[in-house]
């Protein structure tokens, strides 16, 4: 039974691998020339063309020169020269840029440098705010006071506080994480 398998798989191989059709022969006129290729033959023409040996031998371009462009599928781009101003008329001045118009801008408005501390809340329901300015002891004050004599509290909210500056410029909220 081996035997018999032995032989089965040889014969496939044998099949598989063994030419279909034998390779043409080559025309007398290549073996004449493959045995002595400088015979003075005109060059053999292949799939891709006539063998060009001297080209190989040929001096190429240095890589930097000009004449190479991978951009060579954009079309050229023209800049156009800049058109020169008309002269202005006689006894007519051209006009002369100015400065800003008006006023100076108003400075901004300096940040409110307090800190909440926190909130208390009294028993009647009104809200007092803990305030530090990092440099005295603690300051209260309740909705509308004055705090500093620079600061006005707007509203005292649960976790953070909203001020002005007395005179009502430079609304803040400041949070009870410090800032």
């Amino acid at each position: 039974m081996l035997g018999a398998a032995t032989v089965v798989v040889l014969g496939l191989a044998a099949w598989t691998l063994w030419p279909s059709t034998p390779a043409p022969a080559a025309p007398a006129q290549t073996q004449a020339r493959a045995r002595n290729p400088r015979a003075g033959a005109p060059a053999e023409t292949g799939p891709v063309g006539p063998v060009r040996l001297a080209a190989l031998t040929a001096s190429r371009d240095d890589p930097g020169q000009a004449r190479r462009n991978p951009f060579r599928f954009q079309p050229k781009v023209v800049v156009p020269a800049p058109q020169p101003r008309p002269p202005a008329p006689e006894g007519i001045e051209a006009p002369r840029p100015t400065g800003p118009i008006g006023p100076p801008p108003p400075q901004p408005v300096p940040p409110i440098a307090l800190k909440l501390i926190g909130v208390l809340e009294r028993a009647n329901g009104v809200k007092w705010a803990v305030l530090s300015d990092g440099k005295s002891g603690p300051m209260y004050g309740k909705d509308g006071d004055i705090i500093d004599g620079r600061y006005l509290i707007v509203k005292i909210g649960t976790e953070s506080i909203e001020m002005t500056h007395a005179d009502g410029r430079g609304r803040q909220v400041i949070r009870l994480t410090g800032q």
